[in-house]
């Protein structure tokens, strides 16, 4: 039989906050919370953002004043919104009304007078040019005369068109939780994430491999773009022509499988398999689809699998602006001209399937653990939902290698086939809906909404809710579709879907025959739906699709598979796991749960193992590797090459 990868767990870290025990898709609903589930999550807040500490037993604010905490997270209530989700492009990464650029220019004689200036002796160039004429201009410096002309690069600064993006909560910052060691942004990002994630299970990780040999554990987590900030490739890239000097780190931390480096070698001293995808928009569904093989096939026990993707960058948005993907500033206030707007309203940057002009860009580091359903009924794990499958397809010849394919109706046709198959044709007709990938551009409006709309026809579906959560969080790339997963998991929690706030009306041109398109939160109840597909389309062709089931589905399964007297002792185990899960988010909210971060921690050499044909013993782990693996071609072989 083939396990079922259950989610047990998940965390990270994007514009609306930390996403364990769902407080980013809190964040998205706040005002339709119960009250005691909104002041946990505008704590939470609160905390990221520095506006809130726990000390001596006391709710302070952030200059130390103790303060009541419900009426102070009322008062502060603007503030957490306004800094959070997508909004105006703040400076704590760079000032996007001072960006950097040199312009050429060429110095000239003027009236056969050379050129000349005085300049430190030391900032000579290594091999002098061809006609300069030096001489000593005493304490240390030297006149320079060039004949003719002198070519050189003048220092200047504009403005960035664009000055909308899905950041992390103002006030947050990853790198401040440990001892970072200029780590690139994404990497910060990860440590965080995936510290939350784990933690988030309520089962700690110890207890995990006494369970699990250390060889069937997986993590699978990466970015599409590499580290492209200075502590990355970025400075690998602009050091020497800004006249520094290229640090030993920077090549190493920008490889884009760097994020499952971090967690193997810092997080939880991982042995087991490991990599990443790289598939643009599409990572985090192409690192799930090999989590999903994994548990399916039976190598492996427990999977991480997640992406961090840090973009904002000067050079990033730069070359999405200029291949016209980004909505910037003119074209934001254009969409709104018949409002008489003077100021463009950058909350409202990113309307999928409305009128829009571009996407607009994000931030996150997202990671679900994924364990077979023996093992999630053996630990007592929390049951968040369950990965049915995932669907990959590419687009084949293509005009322009950014422009949508025919990939994306094989991946949803899939998908929803999959889907039928586990929860009925019903099921699906009245039971799913969709995360679209909805980056807000005009051309996914057209391409992508004809695509559900073709489907649905086809599969009976008379009305499909449609979801668009880019409108929040902005385009995360590589986290868009994790964005998704964590967000639909909160949805079997409070029973919202929340709706594509940032668009006002349905563009003409989107396809709506047997679609609806949630422009308000949709109320659907914990059990409303039983499944949720995951879309993304991303640059090249790489289309996925992923068919997420309902917790109450999952268990269903679990109990017809294994029994109820199984599930019955999975309640019991469960209890003490949930405990633990919230003991952690209250500490959390309090800011004394500590981001896992183990350097120079345990580190194993030649001395901490011991070996024979059969298997591996590792030191710190319960269950030894083992050798002995099934031949896959016993039909091809004979006595002679036996």
């Amino acid at each position: 039989m083939a396990g079922l990868p259950v989610i047990i767990g998940f965390g990270g870290i994007n514009p609306a906050g930390r996403s364990s025990l769902h407080h980013g898709y809190r964040r998205l609903i706040l005002d339709q919370l119960p009250t005691e589930d909104a002041m946990q999550t505008r704590a939470s807040l609160a905390g990221l953002m520095g506006l809130l500490q726990h000390r001596e037993g006391n709710w302070q604010d952030s200059a130390g004043n103790n303060v009541d905490l419900h009426s102070y997270l009322q008062k502060i209530d603007p503030a957490l919104k306004a800094g959070t989700l997508i909004r105006k492009l703040e400076k704590n990464l760079f000032d996007p009304d001072q960006l950097l650029f040199h312009k050429r220019a060429t110095l000239h004689a003027d009236n056969e007078q050379p050129v000349t200036f005085v300049i430190k002796r030391q900032q000579l160039p290594d091999q002098i040019p061809l006609g300069w004429l030096i001489s000593d201009a005493g304490t240390g410096q030297v006149r320079v005369e060039v004949p003719i002309s002198l070519n050189i690069l003048t220092e200047n600064f504009r403005r960035s068109p664009v000055n909308s993006a899905g950041q992390l909560p103002s006030g947050f910052d990853p790198k401040d939780l440990y001892q970072s060691r200029n780590h690139p942004r994404g990497l910060q990002m990860t440590v965080f994430g995936a510290s939350d994630a784990i933690q988030s299970m309520g089962i700690d990780w110890q207890t995990v491999l006494k369970h699990v040999p250390a060889d069937q554990v997986s993590v699978y987590a990466g970015s599409s773009m590499s580290q492209l900030d200075y502590e990355g490739n970025g400075g690998l890239l602009q050091a020497r022509l800004l006249g520094r000097k290229v640090s030993s780190k920077q090549l190493a931390l920008g490889f884009a499988e760097m994020p499952a480096d971090f967690i193997n070698a810092y997080v939880l001293g991982n042995l087991g398999t490991t990599g990443t995808n790289a598939a643009a928009c599409a990572t985090f569904l192409y690192n799930l689809r090999q989590g999903l093989r994994d548990i399916r096939s039976g190598t492996h026990r427990l999977v991480i699998v997640g992406t961090a993707e840090a973009p904002l960058t000067p050079e990033i948005m730069d070359g999405y602006t200029t291949m016209g993907a980004l909505v910037d500033d003119a074209a934001l206030l254009a969409l709104d001209m018949h409002k008489g707007r003077r100021e463009p309203d950058h909350r409202r940057a990113c309307r999928p399937f409305g009128d829009n002009a571009g996407f607009t860009l994000g931030e996150s580091a997202q990671f679900v653990i994924l364990c077979d359903d023996k093992l999630a009924l053996e630990m007592g794990a929390n049951i968040h939902g369950a990965i049915n499958d995932v669907f990959v397809n590419a687009d084949g010849y293509k005009k322009s290698i950014s422009s949508p394919g025919v990939g994306n109706y094989i991946t949803m046709a899939k998908a929803m086939a999959a889907t039928s198959q586990v929860i009925g044709e019903r099921g699906l007709q009245q039971r799913s809906y969709v995360q679209a990938h909805g980056t807000g551009t005009p051309q996914n409006r057209t391409t992508e909404s004809h695509i559900f709309s073709t489907l649905a026809k086809t599969w009976g579906i008379e009305q499909w809710p449609v979801a668009a959560l880019k409108t929040y969080l902005g385009h995360s790339l590589a986290s868009a579709s994790a964005d998704q997963l964590v967000t639909s998991l909160g949805v079997w929690r409070y029973g919202i879907i929340p709706g594509i706030a940032g668009t006002e009306a349905i563009a003409d041109d989107v396809h709506q025959d047997n679609l609806d398109f949630l422009l308000q939160h949709k109320e659907v109840g914990r059990e409303g739906m039983d499944a949720v597909l995951l879309n993304a389309k991303g640059f090249g062709g790489n289309n996925a699709t992923a068919s997420v089931l309902a917790p109450h589905v999952t268990l269903k399964m679990l109990a017809r598979r294994h029994g109820a007297e199984a599930v019955r002792n999975w309640q019991g185990k469960n209890e003490k796991v949930q405990e633990s899960a919230a003991g952690y988010d209250e500490a959390a909210r309090r800011n004394s749960a500590t981001v896992i971060y183990r350097f120079d921690h345990n580190v194993l050499d030649s001395r901490a193992f011991s070996i024979s044909r059969e298997q591996i013993q590792v030191n710190g782990h319960t269950h030894p590797i083992s050798l002995k693996t099934a031949c896959e071609y016993a039909d091809m072989l004979d006595e002679d090459l036996g």
